[in-house]
Parts: C-alpha cells; sequence; structure tokens
C-alpha cells in the first residue's frame, strides 16, 4: 500500500521554498484488543450523539466551533482555520539552525519524512547537504491539525527528517524529583564502583541494530491467547492473585558483588576482548540464593 501523504507544503529558509509531503515515519503495531461486556462479551462500541437531542450525529453533520462563552460557539471550516495564517498552515519556517546536542532528549516528539514534490528535488538535496556539512538541525514551526508546532529538521542518510518538539512550557520541571546527588563522592560511588560498571558497559557493548529488536510481550499475549482458545477457555475471566508479601530487605545494597555476578554471566563478545584497561577478574561462582538476590536489585 503506498504510503499517503499526511500534509503537503513548502520548508522556507530566507527566500528558498522547497515544495514537500509530509508522511508519517512510524507504525504502530499494538495489540487490537476490544473492549467487550462483561455480563454477555459482546463488543462495545461508541456513538456521536447531540447533547440536547440525544440523537446520533453523522459525520457529515458534523462541524468545528469553538466556546467563546459558555455554551456558545463559533463555528470555523477547514478553510477558516487555513485562512486564519495561509502562510503558517502551508510551510514550514526555518527560525534558525543550533546543534543538535543543544536540544534535550525530553523536547523530541514524533518524527515524519519529507520528501520533495515536483520542481524541488534538488533545493531539497541542497538543504539536506547542508544540514550535514555544517553539523546543524534546523528549527521551525509548521500548522498540523490546527496546531502550531515547533520542529527540528535533520538529515538522516539521504531523508530530511521533520520531527516535532515539544515547547519549552510543555516539559515538567523536575526539581520536585528526589534524585541522587550529582557527584560521585555526594552519591556514595567509589572509583572501583565506576569501573567495575564500566568494564560491564564495555562487555555488553555492541553495534546498533534496530531490527534485533521486537516486541516480545506482544508475542507472549498472543501465545496466551493461543492457549487459552485450545482449552477452551475464551471466556474465563481470570482472576488477580493476591500480592505476596516481600520480604524486608536493607537498604545496603553490595554493588561490587552485583556488578562481579553480572560480569561473570555477561556474554561473551565477538572479535576479541574489551578495550577497557580495568577490567575486572572473573569471580567465582555464587551461591543460587546470592544470585537471584542480585537479580533482585
Amino acid at each position: 500500500m503506498a504510503a499517503r501523504a499526511l500534509w503537503k507544503g513548502a520548508i522556507s529558509f530566507g527566500l528558498v521554498h522547497i515544495p514537500v509531503e509530509l508522511y508519517s515515519a512510524v507504525q504502530e503495531h499494538e495489540l487490537d484488543l476490544t473492549m467487550l461486556d462483561r455480563r454477555d462479551f459482546s463488543p462495545v462500541g461508541y456513538k456521536r450523539y447531540n447533547k440536547n437531542t440525544g440523537k446520533e450525529v453523522t459525520w457529515d453533520d458534523i462541524v468545528k466551533g469553538y466556546e467563546y462563552e459558555d455554551h456558545e460557539y463559533v463555528v470555523l471550516s477547514d478553510e477558516d482555520l487555513k485562512r486564519a495564517n495561509p502562510e503558517a498552515t502551508g510551510t514550514i519556517d526555518i527560525q534558525a539552525f543550533v546543534d543538535a546536542a543543544e536540544v534535550p532528549l525530553p523536547h523530541y516528539e514524533q518524527p515524519y519524512y519529507l520528501a520533495p514534490t515536483r520542481g524541488g528535488a534538488k533545493v531539497y538535496a541542497l538543504l539536506r547537504e547542508t544540514l550535514r556539512k555544517a553539523g546543524k538541525i534546523g528549527i521551525a514551526t509548521v500548522v498540523m491539525r490546527t496546531k502550531q508546532h515547533l520542529c527540528a529538521l535533520v538529515c538522516v542518510d539521504n531523508k530530511i527528517v521533520l520531527n516535532t518538539l515539544r515547547y519549552a512550557a510543555e516539559i515538567r520541571s523536575a526539581e520536585e524529583l528526589k534524585l541522587p546527588p550529582a557527584t560521585m563522592k555526594a552519591a556514595g560511588i567509589s572509583d572501583k564502583e565506576l569501573q567495575m560498571a564500566l568494564s560491564l558497559v564495555e562487555g555488553m557493548s555492541e553495534e546498533w541494530k534496530p531490527e534485533q529488536y521486537h516486541d516480545t510481550y506482544k508475542d507472549d499475549v498472543l501465545a496466551l491467547v493461543k492457549k487459552k482458545v485450545k482449552a477452551g477457555q475464551t471466556k474465563t475471566i481470570t482472576a488477580a492473585e493476591p500480592e505476596a508479601r516481600s520480604a524486608k530487605s536493607s537498604n545496603v545494597v553490595d554493588l561490587v558483588a552485583l556488578l562481579q555476578d553480572s560480569l561473570g554471566k555477561r556474554p561473551a563478545k565477538t572479535g576479541g576482548t574489551p578495550k577497557t584497561k580495568t577490567t575486572a577478574r572473573r569471580p567465582a561462582a555464587r551461591s543460587p540464593s546470592r544470585a537471584r538476590a542480585g537479580a533482585a536489585h
């Protein structure tokens, strides 16, 4: 099935305009669960209805409105929303170019692909190569679905990716979180613990291969579905088990022992030994109870 453009317009920076189309860069593979009435297991549906008359309303009879006073609305058609600012609704307007490292990860929201339309291939390629050579990303604004988004234009391989960004006001402050102190000494971390952790990271380091990761939980749920069908338990509602009381444990964690256990269990790397000079010795085998205690942490 051919990809469908979600938005059409142009990238604008300076006096340069690049005609482009916007495509979703992600596809969801979530479990498709249907809500059922537990009394007879019939599917639960929803209706759009008129709150005054209670009668169902078809899509053809639905318009958008803005409530400017209690129960008083201004009707806004798609054409009204477009005319409010024609340039903003049809342009990805680059405001500045910044280093990618300056934009914190929490600001990134949703990725989209940008592709040139007729007559825009060369200028598209020019912007892409400019971003690549400069090592910058373009910070822009664009209006989609009645909302103006802040976004970043990023060169990724031979593509320009538009990633919507959250505004600063949308990022919650972390001041109320109870976080460990910022320094190793204040956090109680020893040099030995850090070096062993670095050895563990080195031993687990490998090339990024996204295709080797997938939703294993979804596989487990589908296997459970198959098992319940085979057992004739399609209408059986499994009750929650009572929570087991957790044994009281000390707040003192032997990080060195945990790191040693982890280093002993790490998978062997192909292509030689870890590069770090601080590789810890392989520990002696520990008792099963100790191993389970380490896993619990």
